[in-house]
């Protein structure tokens, strides 16, 4: 029996938000939103120690308040209340902790997320759905059923009324009654912590539903249509009914073209979304590449620091206020889950002001300068995908690192381990493809980087870049060894720990045969 269509009433909100958000003022969004953090948080440890009472503008507040990392929180104000955190950095006790650590390199982290937080994030989902029905407006995507493909939905309980885990978890404990009915997987699919078991399951159960909106990190939703297509004999479209896929985590480009393959029959739309630990940062408003709109009135204040002061004494602390088009940002925010100033470690650029559109560049951990280079994830996105559409070729994931020298007379290089969609049986043709891979690398980063391209001249400081293809599978393969696989964990693009690298590069040797 088929749920009642819910998206009349979707209709009616969506209106009213979107002509409610093309009047607002950004600026004068987070300069309110900021006064009402400060309001609600004066009373606490946090507000005390800085002195909130006397906070009146945006000046103030900065001066006032230091840029922290999450260690920093955890060292002056969390470890030792731990779990138990009342009005800490946030008025009352925080019930949620997100765990997160982003690739198979960081160590976890738990994030505090309070009530307001997830009122929050509610919030922006709606907004996601906002902007799909405003491009349009015949869209139906309550008609059908939701599939959010995150990671386990089971809870460690820490202490009374306070509990731990992925931020889908934390999502579907909380999930609105009337929801309920128009969301998979169902809690029993949703709780298994075993990703291939549970994506089999998954891929058994949803053949049989009306699919209208798909939702997760585009690496596993690739393997969900794969499973799902192989049930159906090979023959598509996967999910019949799709009319919305949303993806985030990950740069979509790398993806965008077996996507396109799965997406045709049903003429499905993608929306890009812009979702941390921290908080719901930004959705897509337009069209595939052309920015995210952030959100400037849903319980986060936002400021931007050039990455390339981040580490100085007294960075220049920019908010949509006096922000500038084109420059590499740092994202700080605070939240209504008592972060105050706090790095997250994401990179942006904003291309638009008014309204506010920025572009994902990467993580503050994803540069690459072994050698002086300063490559940015950006940039090693880009010149990627460029070789990969160049040379007509399907990238499924791929992860980067650095070889230093070996001896007195060798140089320095980087090397890129990329697993495509078509195996390559044969060695030598494979090796000749990585080579011209490699080429159109190396030259797309020298166009895109001019730090690169002088370490680059005439192979004096740099070496060309080496390149191993391969096979569909090597990175989940990994991942599994890692116990990292599935849900929101994420492929490293750029590996600067070098151990981390030396047990990729074994793994890769070991399936390869070399």
């Amino acid at each position: 029996m088929r749920l009642p269509d819910g998206t009349p009433i979707l209709r009616l909100y969506a209106e009213r938000r979107r002509r409610y958000l093309e009047q607002l003022d950004p600026a004068a969004a987070q300069a309110q939103e900021l006064q009402q953090l400060i309001a609600h948080a004066r009373r606490t440890r946090f507000g005390r120690d800085h002195h909130f009472e006397k906070i009146k503008t945006v000046i103030d507040y900065q001066r006032r308040v230091p840029l922290r990392r999450y260690e920093d929180f955890l060292a002056e104000y969390w470890r030792l209340p731990f779990p138990l955190l009342t009005d800490v950095t946030w008025p009352g006790r925080i019930p949620f902790f997100a765990l997160s650590s982003g690739t198979t390199a960081g160590a976890t982290k738990a994030i505090p997320v309070s009530r307001a937080m997830v009122r929050a994030n509610r919030h922006a989902a709606l907004d996601i759905l906002v902007w799909h029905l405003a491009s349009r407006p015949h869209g139906r995507p309550l008609a059908g059923k939701t599939l959010i493909l995150g990671g386990s939905t089971a809870l460690t309980r820490l202490a009374k009324g306070v509990h731990s885990g992925d931020l889908s978890g934390i999502a579907a404990k909380t999930i609105p009654f009337w929801a309920r009915p128009y969301t998979l997987p169902k809690t029993e699919l949703a709780l298994l912590a075993d990703w291939d078991d549970k994506l089999e399951r998954i891929a058994e159960t949803v053949i049989h539903e009306p699919i209208r909106v798909l939702s997760g990190t585009p690496s596993w939703l690739l393997l969900l249509f794969e499973r799902v297509l192989a049930l159906r004999g090979g023959k598509g479209p996967a999910f019949p009914e799709l009319e919305l896929l949303i993806h985030g985590g990950v740069a979509f480009a790398p993806y965008a073209d077996r996507f396109a393959d799965y997406l045709r029959a049903t003429g499905a739309a993608t929306r890009e979304v812009y979702a941390a630990s921290e908080g719901f940062i930004a959705v897509a408003d337009r069209g595939p590449g052309e920015g995210l709109r952030l959100l400037p009135d849903n319980g986060i204040f936002f400021e931007f620091v050039p990455v390339e002061e981040l580490s100085a004494p007294r960075p220049t602390r920019h908010w949509l206020g006096n922000l500038e088009i084109g420059i590499p940002y740092a994202v700080i925010l605070s939240s209504n889950a008592g972060l105050w100033s706090d790095v997250i470690g994401d990179t942006v650029r904003f291309i638009d002001r008014y309204p506010p559109r920025l572009l994902v560049t990467g993580r503050l951990s994803y540069m690459m300068s072994a050698f002086g280079e300063h490559l940015i994830g950006e940039e090693i996105e880009g010149a990627v995908v460029e070789a990969a559409q160049n040379l007509k070729i399907q990238v499924i994931d791929f992860s980067m690192g650095a070889e230093f020298p070996s001896g007195p007379g060798t140089r320095g290089r980087h090397i890129y381990i990329i697993e495509s969609g078509v195996p390559s049986a044969a060695p030598d043709a494979r090796q000749a493809l990585a080579g011209r891979f490699s080429a159109h690398i190396d030259l797309a980063l020298k166009e895109r980087n001019a730090d690169y391209r002088e370490h680059r001249r005439n192979d004096i400081q740099l070496d060309v870049p080496r390149v191993i293809l391969v096979d569909p599978g090597t990175f989940a393969n990994w991942l599994r060894t890692r116990g990292r696989l599935g849900g929101q964990n994420k492929v490293p693009r750029v590996i600067n720990d070098q151990a981390l690298l030396a047990d990729l590069k074994r793994h890769v040797s070991a399936v390869q045969g070399n």
